[in-house]
């Protein structure tokens, strides 16, 4: 175990961007590729670099996510590792939520400063990434770094939502720049000037972002808390280190997606079963480690099923799927069409439906195409969720529709015959 090192995942945002999911969990609760949850990403990468003790920090509807880490990351008795949930507090000196990212954490040292520890990874909750945690605190060490971040070429479109790096040719960072203008990216132009040979560029993707991970010392995170009242790492805390520490970048060219809201959620998810898929949950040298559920192998009537990914104990009869995720116990009847579509599944069988209500799951003769089903939904026979109006954003009755897609909460009920 990497003892001079202790992981920090941050939870604890309302996730309002990714509502109707976060309705009755949290963040880093919701449910990815079919049987995971968020969480399961930074956690099981801080096991593959030998980090075993990691807090994370939440404050809104923690209590699935607290139910699946007791029950999932049961840790060595004698290794002092731990998975813990620090769920924010009222004390007598703070009586509020927390109020940004580098909140979070300062409300959140007296647990953590008390373990003995040379090294803080900070994480995000809610990124899709497969980061060689060991590599990257190496790297942090071998500069003699005080701050070390996380960084990712992206395109000019994606740029103005992140927080964009400015280096001069020999890699060093002399700026920093959160979520900057249109007007603002021309005048920067690029964030790696021509003739650097630390990283290679192309005008694809000019511009270097911060992927909201961290390595700090640990006497600079405590300093920093400390001496800056700012209550955000990438808006408030880091530019202003900047001038009293020294930060380095760690560059990173693999799959890294920030799924904080419905539309990248949903393109992170159909991304899965293709082919060429960008991120593959079953490397065989990094596995994502989730919940051991002891379910059945799905079975499969009848079906034609395409560039999809199928989670363990499904029954679908006489159905066809294309490019979509299929997750845990979903019952699928016969004549559906589940079209780029994620359906999250559902955390029990039933034998039969209350008075009123469809059965649990997906009925007969439904149509869903670009829509998200949450957990425990109810699909009613001849429904068909097609967004066949083209709307961007709305409210509908059992149903939200969020950048186009349309999108069942937990639980929802759709009636049979239901057109949207």
């Amino acid at each position: 175990m990497i003892s001079d090192t202790l992981a920090i995942v941050l939870g604890g945002g309302q996730g309002s961007r990714l509502f109707p999911l976060t309705a009755t969990r949290s963040k880093p609760a919701v449910p990815i590729g079919g049987k995971y949850r968020l969480i399961d990403l930074p956690v099981s990468g801080c096991l593959h670099a030998d980090i075993r003790r990691i807090f994370v920090l939440t404050q809104f509807n923690s209590a699935s996510l607290n139910r699946h880490i007791s029950n999932t990351y049961q840790l060595d008795l004698f290794s002092g590792g731990f998975v813990e949930i620090f769920a924010a507090e009222q004390t007598p000196d703070n009586q509020h939520w927390f109020q940004g990212t580098a909140d979070a954490v300062r409300r959140a040292a007296r647990h953590f400063s008390q373990y003995p520890a040379d090294y803080y990874l900070v994480l995000a909750g809610d990124h899709i990434c497969r980061v060689n945690y060991r590599a990257f605190i190496d790297h942090h060490k071998q500069r003699g770094a005080d701050i070390t971040i996380a960084a990712q070429p992206i395109d000019p479109a994606a740029a103005s939502s992140m927080g964009i790096f400015v280096f001069d040719r020999d890699g060093h960072i002399v700026a920093f720049e959160e979520k900057p203008k249109a007007d603002r990216l021309a005048a920067i132009g690029r964030s790696v000037p021509e003739g650097a040979t630390f990283t290679e560029h192309t005008d694809e993707r000019p511009f270097m972002a911060s992927m909201g991970i961290y390595v700090f010392s640990r006497q600079v995170l405590l300093d920093l808390l400390e001496d800056e009242p700012g209550h955000d790492f990438g808006r408030e805390l880091i530019p202003r280190a900047m001038t009293r520490y020294n930060v380095q970048s760690y560059l990173f060219k693999g799959y890294w997606a920030d799924v904080g809201t419905i539309g990248s959620f949903y393109d992170a998810n159909v991304a899965l079963g293709l082919p060429n898929a960008p991120f593959r949950y079953w490397d065989p040298a990094q596995p994502i480690y989730t919940h051991l559920r002891h379910l059945p192998g799905s079975r499969l009537l009848d079906c034609q099923v395409r560039d999809s990914i199928l989670a363990e104990g499904c029954y679908l009869r006489r159905v066809r799927v294309d490019q979509s995720v299929v997750g845990l116990r979903t019952n699928v009847r016969s004549g559906t069409h589940i079209d780029h579509s994620v359906i999250l599944g559902a955390d029990m069988y039933e034998e039969a439906p209350p008075p009123g209500l469809p059965p649990l799951g997906i009925g007969r003769d439904v149509v869903l195409r670009r829509a998200i089903v949450d957990k425990n939904a109810r699909i009613g026979d001849g429904t068909r969720l097609v967004n066949e109006r083209g709307v961007e954003e709305a409210d509908g009755d059992g149903y939200y529709i969020r950048s186009g897609i349309v999108v069942v909460p937990k639980g929802g009920v759709i009636a049979p015959g239901t057109v949207v």
